[in-house]
This record gives structure tokens, sequence and C-alpha cells, in this order.
């Protein structure tokens, strides 16, 4: 319980460029390739895991979240969902002991005992199909993966695509010209569809992140562009396992996000061979799954000695 962050291995790149470049500007023909160095160094990681809720031992839904407080993130599932109307209607919460791979238990299951009168049938069976529509995996984070990787239609890993740290770090100023909706309200995601060599191609917004990326999706999908093989999925937020299972699904090599990665999203990517960058901010960014993609160009700096400690993926 209380597995609230992770530490995993990574790859800083730092691109050192003109900084006309880097906000989009064309630098003149024949000048000196960026200077980008390379580091690899640790990262500590949100960790996410799927919580799987219960009622009387009846499952009611299946939600991800970072571990711990799972009893208030339990009742209050509930009570916004219309299951119980206060904390009373609650007798009792206990996590079942389900096991990980190494036998140890993960605590991911919560079993509700409601008192006689609360739940209706009809507001349980309302919960049920809400949070079933937009799960994604099941009690175990790696059954979970496990199931993506057996139904995935393109093979991500043998995707052979080069993208240059010059130009994956521009992306999200280049995502950022064309949300208009944005602009206006300050309260809406994006996702966008690039090449391999920056070039713009779709861009859609949502007030959900996930339906945002959806929306791209399925904008390539009604052009005939799918599978996406040799294609960036950029996003405006963190790098959550839902978002990284959609890209792997629509043969996407390669995801970049603004903000931190989920450790599950971590543990997807690197299953599934997909390039998870994240922290993607002119002039770094840190990529935590096939670093191999990222083409640096010449000279690229291998600093040496042991790294300085500095703030998740900054």
């Amino acid at each position: 319980m209380g597995r609230v962050t992770t530490r995993v291995p990574a790859t800083r790149f730092v691109v050192d460029e003109p900084v006309g470049e880097l906000h989009g500007e064309l630098v003149a023909e024949g000048a000196a390739s960026p200077r980008v160095s390379v580091r690899p160094r640790p990262d500590t990681l949100a960790v996410e895991e799927p919580l799987e809720i219960r009622v009387h031992g009846e499952v009611v839904a299946v939600t991800m979240r970072t571990p711990g407080d799972d009893f208030d993130l339990t009742i209050g599932f509930l009570l916004t969902e219309g299951v119980v109307a206060a904390a009373d209607d609650v007798l009792g919460l206990m996590h079942c002991l389900d096991e990980g791979e190494d036998g140890s238990p993960t605590y991911n299951v919560v079993d509700v005992t409601l008192r006689a009168g609360a739940g209706s049938a009809e507001a349980l069976a309302s919960a049920t199909r809400s949070t079933y529509t937009t799960s994604s995996c099941g009690v175990c984070g790696k059954a979970g993966i496990d199931a993506i990787r057996t139904r995935l239609p393109h093979d991500v890993t043998a995707d052979p695509v080069r993208v240059r740290a010059a130009d994956l770090v521009r992306m999200p100023d280049r995502l950022r010209e064309h949300q208009g909706a944005f602009d206006r309200t300050g309260g809406v995601h994006a996702a966008g569809l690039f090449t391999a060599a920056g070039e713009v191609l779709l861009v859609r917004e949502d007030v959900g992140r996930h339906n945002a990326v959806d929306k791209v999706l399925g904008a390539a999908a009604r052009e005939g562009l799918l599978p996406l093989a040799g294609h960036v999925l950029q996003v405006s937020g963190r790098a959550s396992f839902e978002l990284t299972q959609k890209a792997a699904m629509a043969g996407i090599p390669v995801l970049s996000a603004v903000s931190a990665p989920s450790s599950l999203a971590v543990d997807l990517a690197l299953d599934v061979g997909l390039t998870l960058a994240a922290f993607v901010r002119p002039p770094r960014f840190t990529a935590y799954s096939r670093p191999d993609r990222i083409d640096t160009g010449e000279p690229t700096v291998q600093p040496t000695g042991h790294p300085t400690h500095e703030t998740p993926g900054g």
C-alpha cells in the first residue's frame, strides 16, 4: 500500500540550438547541426495501478489511480455515482488479498459492504455501465498489459522510424499553434499527429485528454491512414496508461507528452516497443523507452560521472 512513486531508468536529451529554431523559425541552410547531449539517468514517476471496486463481492468499477487512500476513493466514487447517499450507507470496506506476479499482495481490490436498503440495483448497474466503458484493463496491471499485447493489430516494436531530437522537442510548440479552443477557454487538452520530420497532420481538442486522442485517431482512420507506422503522437498533458495503449493500438511508434508519464505507461511502452518521451519542453526531454529511435545527429555529447540530483523530468 502507499506505492506513490517508483524509480525507473531513463535517458535525458538536451538540444542546444538557436532560440529561433526552437520556436519554429527556419535556420539558414548549411547551419551547423544542433548539439545534443545525452545522459542516462534514473527518474521518479508517479505510480499508476488499477483499482477494482466491488460491492458485496460483485465488480462495479475498475479505475486507474495512484495507490493510497483507496477507501476514500471508493466511498467518493460510490457517492458521486449515486450508489450511496452518505458515508453511513457503507458498513465496511476491505482490501482483498489479490496477488501480483511475485506473490505479494497488490491491494488493488476493495470490497464494500453496504447497509440494508443502500445501493439499489439500478444505481449499481448504472455505475457499472459508466465505468467499464472507460476502463482499459483489469485488476492486475500486468494482466492488462498482457491482454493489450495479445490483441495489438500492429507490430510497433519493429517500426524502424527515427525522429530527430531537434524536431521532437519543437512538437509541443507546433501543437500549441493549432489549439484555438485553448486560446479561447484555457480549459481543453490537445492531441496532434505528426510525421517523423515534425509536420503537423491532424490536431484535435477536447476537455478530456483521452477524447482528444480518440478524435485524432478517428480522423486518421476516416482518412485511411491506419496503421500509423512512422508517426508521432504529441499530447498536451501527461502520458497515462490509457494514452499509451491508444497509441500502440493505432500502430504509432512514438508518443510524446509535455508532462510526466505514469509508471504503468512506461511499463506498457517498454513491453510493446513504443518510444515514450515525456517532459518534452524546449530544449530538453526524457525518453523512458526505446531511446534508440531518437536521432541526435552530430555531434553528440555523453557526459560522464555521477548524475546530479534533479527534479523528475526537469
